[in-house]
């Protein structure tokens, strides 16, 4: 692995057992996920400036006014996505930075992430392609109307946050699916689980979050 992927000083192998130990205090149990996050390579998904910042707890911008989650929030939302698995065909709204999109594609057997900003698009792919991640299919398109071509989905997980859950993520998720989306606008945001059982929908309300808008349209 080159030391771009491996990182030094800041972004360096201690540094990310550091915050993988933060997120075990935190409650974070799965051993796969935490897996995947102590190996993930988070400083290249932000900007060059931010890198020595990548692997604190916290949520970084990634510029058109979106931003990178933070670990915590990526390996919850995967943790509980995960739940009950195996999730072999997973749809993402909101690929961003591209960072939660690779989580998952070490995770599950196929992503399918869809992103409204072409510029962010274009530099999640680049990753996606040092990182020779090739599981992963992407889509420039409103994420309210997620991706049907390829639906249904064993699992869907939104990383931004609608005001209501949009009834087509519904349709497009398979019996027995999980559907994991921040839910709420400016009086705040939760976290909802919604699992399919049959032609029902069972939805579990849980932690108070802050997200980025999901937004409709496409730039």
């Amino acid at each position: 692995m080159n030391t771009d992927l491996r990182g030094i000083g800041m972004t360096s192998q201690r540094t990310r057992d550091r915050l993988v130990a933060r997120l075990q205090e935190r409650g974070i149990e799965s051993q796969d996920v935490l897996t995947v996050i102590r190996e993930m390579p988070r400083h290249l998904f932000v900007d060059e400036a931010l890198a020595s910042r990548a692997y604190e707890d916290t949520a970084l911008p990634i510029g058109h006014g979106q931003t990178i989650s933070q670990p915590y929030i990526v390996a919850k939302m995967t943790e509980i996505l995960l739940e009950g698995g195996p999730r072999e065909k997973v749809m993402e709204v909101g690929t961003g930075s591209g960072y939660q999109t690779a989580v998952l594609s070490k995770l599950v057997d196929r992503v399918f992430s869809v992103e409204r900003i072409s510029p962010l698009q274009n530099q999640a792919r680049e990753r996606f392609y040092q990182l020779k991640l090739n599981n992963i299919r992407l889509k420039h398109s409103d994420g309210n109307w997620g991706w049907e071509w390829y639906a249904p989905y064993d699992g869907i997980i939104v990383t931004c946050a609608p005001e209501q859950v949009p009834q087509e993520l519904l349709r497009q998720l398979a019996p027995g699916g999980r559907l994991v989306i921040p839910v709420g606008g400016s009086a705040g945001q939760s976290l909802r689980v919604i699992d399919r059982v049959g032609d029902t929908f069972e939805e579990t309300e849980l932690d108070p979050v802050s997200f980025v808008p999901l937004l409709s349209g496409q730039i």
